[in-house]
């Protein structure tokens, strides 16, 4: 059996892609609380927003508001999704001090979900990452659709390093490659994750999991045995994707936390701190959310 890390860092990413696709408008206020609730359960990376078009995205359209509001927070770094120059623009105004790009390793989700091919997308990344590190932003860097895709069927690995290369020759800092529709195994888990440290640092990689089909753990601990240590999750498993048909949400990050501190690796984060966060947010959504540990501690003390 391969060593697991002794400690993983987990990326909270329920404020910005747990949020994204919530079609009844949540309070200004009430995302800055969910955030505040989220570092006080001990999650110091948390991605907040999205700087993209507010008709494009309405639930988003508050992103300037959002950032500032929780930028006061110490002893926490905050990223923000940003598309163009555009949504830099609005983020360094907001005063973000990490942003996040994203494309795809699938052609045709890259013109589903960002309307341009994957050529035209890192060309644009290049000039975004360019600017925020002129004013002295770290940059992360989101590969969708790395294992399969809801139009092309299953990814070659060879795709999904060929982008991370690209991105990383660009200037990004890390890579998440997202399980997009949730439909990767372990096997592929293990394909992928290989195929990139071959060209760079596991330290530089993040694996983006979603729980369609109730295998975002075990993928998990797939990457943990490849030698991953960083993970995105999202709080009561909210999330979903409105280009990927039938994808569910992120993986939950209650979830998560059961499962590393069963293995006994360290993550800083309260359990039970985590569930409070989720209450806030599950009550100004008016609606219980899909994560397995959040509904055990919602049955047992009442959501």
């Amino acid at each position: 059996m391969p060593a697991l890390p002794s400690r993983v860092r987990i990326v909270e990413v329920g404020p910005r892609d747990g949020l994204q696709n919530e079609a009844e408008p949540v309070p200004t206020g009430t995302k800055i609380a969910f955030v505040r609730a989220l570092v006080e359960a001990g999650l110091r990376e948390v991605e907040v927003t999205s700087f993209v078009a507010p008709l494009a995205v309405p639930q988003l359209a508050d992103a300037g508001q959002v950032a500032a509001g929780v930028a006061p927070i110490g002893g926490a770094r905050f990223s923000a999704l940003v598309p163009n120059r555009i949504g830099l623009r609005r983020a360094i105004e907001a005063g973000v001090e990490r942003i996040a790009v994203f494309t795809a390793a699938s052609e045709t989700f890259a013109r589903r979900n960002i309307n341009m091919t994957i050529d035209e997308s890192l060309g644009v990344f290049a000039d975004v990452v360019a600017g925020a590190t002129e004013h002295g932003m770290s940059v992360r860097g989101y590969i969708s659709t790395a294992f399969v895709c809801p139009y092309e069927g299953p990814v070659p690995k060879e795709r999904v390093r060929d982008v991370a290369e690209r991105l990383l020759a660009i200037g990004v800092d890390e890579i998440a490659v997202g399980d997009t529709i949730g439909a990767a195994v372990p096997g592929g888990i293990t394909d992928v994750v290989e195929c990139l440290r071959e060209r760079f640092p596991i330290e530089r990689l993040a694996l983006h999991l979603h729980d369609t089909y109730g295998t975002a753990l075990v993928n998990v601990y797939a990457g943990l045995q490849a030698g991953v240590a960083v993970f995105d999750a999202s709080a009561g498993g909210l999330g979903g994707c409105p280009y990927a048909p039938g994808a569910a949400g992120n993986l939950a990050t209650e979830d998560l936390v059961y499962l590393l501190d069963g293995l006994g690796i360290e993550t800083g984060v309260d359990l039970e701190k985590v569930f409070a966060a989720s209450k806030l947010i599950a009550a100004a959504l008016g609606r219980t959310l899909p994560g397995r540990q959040y509904r055990r501690l919602a049955a047992r003390g009442g959501a």
